[in-house]
């Protein structure tokens, strides 16, 4: 049986059919840079050498570039130079539309020889748009399949992946339901450069409702499991120990530590319009 996944926060997106995490698409994107590349580039040769291969290399001038994303997906649009420089003199006067059928479109940001100069770092949230700050804040969220006051939110945030890493602009995900710290599980936090890292990220989001709906919250096979203030107390307990005090050093259950300390907390800073202490500094 599939499961259906729910927006509670973003765009909503096409998926396969045969996997539910695997994003195909969506109706909405926004244009987040536009630019122009041409023979005189050292790299164009090897920048176009996709376009001769799939038969589209039929701009020896040069091309003009869109790159759209979205919450889980990017494209990007080949024209000609001149469509794209009327687009970014329309688009410096406001929100601006082209006409897609002019050129070609791929379903990715380019990467490698050449590209890596071109494409830019960008993040979901930007301040120009009215977040509280460039790559901080909510990028999607997704009802939980099995908990219906639960939610598995994608976030971007200004932290290290320990305390002694130094900090920078980070994405990943939180479960409400277990309460687990991404920070300790590895591979589910990342470096946050580009739509590429916050598609990666949000697919992990529903994989993580998927094994829930799977299996159930808490089971054995199950990535969804609450440790239910399990290591809370033994932290607690060693306090105590260690002290000679009778009181709890932290709270005794995960949702009131992750809602003072952990990604609950951060969470709820950016609902507010409050940008967060940087995490794990």
């Amino acid at each position: 049986m599939s499961t259906t996944i729910k927006n509670t926060s973003g765009t909503f997106h096409h998926v396969s059919t045969t996997n539910p995490a695997h994003v195909t698409g969506c109706d909405l994107y926004r244009a987040s840079h536009a630019t122009t590349i041409s023979p005189e580039l050292p790299a164009f040769e090897d920048m176009v050498k996709m376009l001769e291969e799939n038969g589209h290399h039929t701009r020896p001038e040069g091309y003009g570039l869109i790159f759209l994303e979205s919450e889980e997906h990017e494209l990007t649009y080949f024209g000609s130079i001149e469509q794209i420089e009327q687009f970014k003199r329309e688009d410096a006067r406001g929100p601006a539309t082209f006409d897609p059928e002019q050129g070609v479109m791929y379903a990715r940001w380019l990467q490698g020889k050449g590209w890596d100069d071109v494409v830019p770092r960008t993040t979901w949230n930007n301040k120009t748009n009215g977040a509280v700050a460039d790559g901080v804040g909510i990028v999607t969220a997704f009802a939980h399949t099995q908990d219906p006051n639960a939610e598995v939110i994608v976030y971007e945030y200004e932290g290290a992946w320990g305390p002694e890493d130094t900090p920078g602009q980070m994405v990943t995900y939180h479960c409400t339901a277990c309460h687990k710290d991404t920070i300790y599980d590895s591979g589910h936090i990342h470096e946050n450069t580009g739509p590429y890292s916050r598609r990666w990220t949000a697919r992990q989001a529903r994989q993580h409702l998927l094994s829930a709906a799977n299996h159930g919250v808490g089971g054995p096979n199950s990535a969804c499991r609450p440790y239910n203030g399990e290591m809370l107390r033994v932290v607690n307990a060693l306090a105590r120990d260690m002290y000679g005090t009778s009181g709890n050093t932290l709270p005794d259950t995960d949702d009131t530590y992750c809602a003072t300390q952990g990604p609950c907390s951060i969470i709820r800073a950016m609902r507010t319009g409050t940008r967060p202490d940087v995490y794990r500094a």
